[in-house]
């Protein structure tokens, strides 16, 4: 897939900067800068407890931190016009959906907030994905009530998409079917999307980038294709582990001892000047072993 890069000539669609957010004595983002730009499909990829949902919902505007600034479409989350707010599009990762209202009764009151919403798509949605109209949303299935919460999210055609675990309660038939109008989404519109899951097998099928969370920082943010190509696993003798990243260039972005003195590093190297060299283990890596080493 390869992504357009016309759309990253523009401002940021998000930035935030040195964000710090503590829970009592636990902090969670610390210094934290991110940075998506116009038309960016990103993968947030972490392990749970991370503060993945915590900086979503912190770049939103749903909480505050201790400290730092976040800006989104292009004004400060804490003053973002009515207009600007309806540009935005959000599945949370527990559903907030009304369960006494029907499902046709939710979406005709979000509709009145939405300028741009799109009754032709919401029905089409709800259509092929199976989910009743008239059915209180309490009765609904977990994988209906999923399938509501993304239509609602998708039917104002926002600028900016943001998705906390939006598949977990699917089915493969119906995570297919999600991805498959998110790309669309994204290729008709340009629309930036951040997407939180830890279904690996369905970020490869969208994102065009992933970024890895960690000690609460964003510690890499690169093209998945290009960390995939370019990602080494070395290991060995850790002063020859250590001189091969420095002789190849290498940006280290993982290195643990294993014991004994030896060591396995994550190393993004060149094409050209990933080499073998005696004595060394030297693997490509897939992105399950890139999430363990760098999540």
């Amino acid at each position: 897939m390869n992504q357009n890069q016309n759309a990253l000539t523009t401002a940021p669609t998000v930035e935030a900067r040195d964000l710090c957010l503590t829970y009592g004595k636990q902090p969670v983002l610390k210094n934290l800068d991110w940075k998506l730009m116009p038309g960016q499909v990103v993968g947030l990829l972490g392990r749970n407890g991370a503060g993945k949902t915590t900086l979503l919902e912190t770049l939103l505007g749903l909480r505050e931190p201790q400290s730092g600034v976040v800006q989104l479409l292009g004004a400060p989350v804490a003053a973002l016009s009515d207009d600007n707010r309806a540009r935005i599009g959000y599945v949370p990762q527990r559903s907030d959906l009304f369960e006494g209202f029907t499902a046709q009764q939710l979406l005709d009151y979000f509709k009145s907030f939405y300028p741009r919403w799109n009754s032709d798509k919401v029905q089409s949605l709800m259509s092929r994905w199976g989910v009743p109209a008239n059915q209180p949303i309490a009765l609904m299935s977990g994988g209906q009530q999923q399938r509501l919460s993304i239509i609602r999210a998708l039917a104002h055609e926002p600028d900016l998409l943001v998705l906390d675990e939006p598949v977990a309660s699917l089915d493969p038939a119906g995570r297919r079917d999600f991805l498959r109008e998110l790309v669309d989404q994204v290729l008709d519109r340009g629309t930036t999307v951040v997407l939180s899951t830890h279904i690996l097998s369905d970020l490869e099928r969208v994102a065009f980038n992933v970024a890895f969370m960690r000690d609460g920082r964003i510690t890499i943010q690169a093209p998945l294709d290009e960390l995939l190509d370019q990602t080494r696993q070395v290991s060995g003798n850790s002063a020859q582990v250590n001189l091969y990243a420095e002789r190849s260039q290498a940006q280290i972005l993982r290195i643990r001892s294993l014991g004994d003195g030896r060591s396995v590093a994550m190393l993004k190297i060149s094409q050209s000047q990933a080499q073998d060299a005696a004595g060394l283990n030297i693997e490509r890596t897939n992105l399950e072993e890139l999430f363990l080493e760098l999540a």
